[in-house]
């Protein structure tokens, strides 16, 4: 199935965002995080992860870390070296065990264990920017605050034309102008899903992309 976007409506608009939304639509009718989580802790501390490391490895250690932590007072008591044991294979590790015992030491102290539901509180943890706030907020309480952009959304947004900024904040902020209010955690996830299974960082599957348009960049 091939979606032609009329070359009159102009790369950027709303007229644009809502022909590209159409699309993932019809791709991704549903889409879901691909991330497993059963709490809103359970969904940050996934995230937090799932930096420079793939979902697929994060659930994996995750089955297990989820068992062994229940509460943010597990994980803010036990020690830096256990924990970057139990989290080593997701990569940078040294990193992430100081940002969640840390965030969760706060999670304790000021939250009663409880995740925040506002983008306000979330980015004041340590290790959670925006990205991992919006993923939060809409996948798990269905408050959409923003749109998550990573490096798949980045990515898209730019081949799409739907962004011609090279930052997550600014491509963020144009998806924000563009695109309605209520599909923001949706083509948060559409993206996300697209960019892994069709347009690809390295030999995107051009052949199989429904667009029937030029993509902003030289593959």
């Amino acid at each position: 199935m091939k979606f032609s976007i009329p070359c009159t409506i102009p790369y950027g608009s709303a007229d644009h965002a809502q022909k590209v939304c159409e699309c993932l639509d019809a791709l991704y009718p549903e889409p879901a995080c691909a991330l497993h989580f059963q709490s809103p802790l359970e969904l940050l501390i996934a995230v937090i992860l799932s930096a420079q490391c793939t979902d697929a490895r994060v659930n994996i250690v995750t089955q297990s870390l989820f068992q062994k932590y229940r509460t943010a007072s597990d994980y803010a008591n036990v020690s830096q070296e256990e924990l970057e044991r139990d989290i080593h294979s997701t990569g940078f590790y040294r990193n992430k065990a100081k940002n969640i015992r840390e965030c969760c030491r706060i999670l304790a102290e000021k939250f009663n264990g409880e995740v925040p539901v506002s983008m306000e509180e979330l980015v004041q943890l340590p290790g959670v920017g925006r990205k991992t706030a919006n993923c939060v907020l809409g996948t798990f309480f269905g408050i959409a605050e923003g749109v998550v952009v990573d490096t798949h959304v980045l990515r898209l947004s730019q081949r799409l034309g739907l962004s011609d900024e090279t930052t997550p904040e600014k491509v963020e902020q144009d998806l924000i102008r563009i695109v309605p209010r209520d599909r923001w955690v949706k083509i948060s996830h559409q993206l996300i899903l697209f960019g892994r299974n069709v347009c690809t960082a390295r030999n995107p599957k051009c052949a199989e992309c429904p667009f029937n348009t030029e993509a902003e960049t030289a593959f």
